[in-house]
């Protein structure tokens, strides 16, 4: 009677840890085919919003500042006479 136990035991066991794997292996292949998925969808959004707007938009040149030039027009910063004087406290 325990030797029959035992091995009904472990044969459930041994069923339940390859139904997991089977199950794990098939989970794993899914969410790699959803990434390629969502890639592919993002690729293809992509290529369709280069389409629509070639020709469209301006470029933007993200290297001009339109204020990099401008005139110093602050009357306070000419007002302190001692702005260039440095002093050292620790001496």
């Amino acid at each position: 009677m325990k030797k029959t136990t035992l091995i009904l035991l472990i044969v459930v066991v041994l069923l339940i840890g390859v139904t997991g794997y089977l199950y794990w292996i098939k989970l794993k292949k899914s969410a790699s085919l959803d990434q390629s998925a969502i890639q592919n969808a993002g690729d293809a959004a992509q290529k369709i919003t280069d389409s629509a707007t070639q020709g469209v938009l301006p470029s933007i040149n993200t290297q001009s500042n339109p204020l990099e030039n401008a005139p110093d027009i602050n009357p306070t910063s000419k007002t302190n006479p001692f702005s260039n004087i440095k002093t050292n406290p620790f001496k």
